[in-house]
């Protein structure tokens, strides 16, 4: 069964992009459609998210670095034009999942997943976390939540993904495929 999943990002310093990368690719290898979706274009290669491109997935995985425990403002802006989407209810039933990055461990992860969580709620998606039969979820020294997969980049924002937040993307991205086929 074919699923079209939506990987929505923002990145300021690569970490949420580097999330966002193996969140899709654990979804292109589980059989899905990932289109990667940022808020501002910054490589040449980037896409910018529509409206559209809502309406039309599946599912949505929406990402992006911890802002004093808040959402980067170039998501927030687009959340609040959707409220066209919101009256129509175009968005409810959709499974959903969220992925932060910071720069320390106690940088404000766990309350920007819940951040995160707002719009996606308001719109009647159906919120996924990850659960702890997640091997990883209970290993990490670095990221990981049972409410999203995180980060954390360290106070240069150089540290590049450990191997559990690795695995925990994974199983977010495999998990976001399950559950949609499992709607369908």
């Amino acid at each position: 069964m074919s699923v079209t999943l939506v990987v929505l990002y923002h990145s300021s310093h690569g970490s949420v992009a580097a999330m966002a990368h193996e969140i899709a690719e654990s979804i292109e290898c589980q059989g899905g459609t990932a289109l990667l979706r940022t808020f501002v274009a910054r490589e040449p290669h980037d896409i910018v998210i529509s409206k559209d491109d809502l309406i039309l997935c599946d599912g949505l995985a929406f990402g992006t670095p911890t802002r004093f425990g808040m959402m980067a403002s170039q998501a927030k802006a687009f959340w609040e034009t959707t409220s066209d989407l919101w009256l129509k209810g175009q968005l409810i039933d959709k499974p959903a999942c969220v992925f932060s990055s910071s720069s320390s461990m106690h940088g404000g992860n766990e309350a920007t997943l819940l951040n995160l969580s707002l719009p996606l709620l308001h719109h009647g998606m159906l919120l996924m976390g990850v659960p702890y039969e997640v091997p990883e979820l209970l290993a990490t020294q670095t990221g990981g939540t049972p409410y999203g997969a995180s980060h954390v980049a360290g106070a240069q924002n150089s540290a590049q993904l450990s191997k559990d937040e690795i695995k925990i993307c994974q199983s977010v991205g495999q998990r976001l495929v399950k559950i949609t086929r499992k709607l369908q």
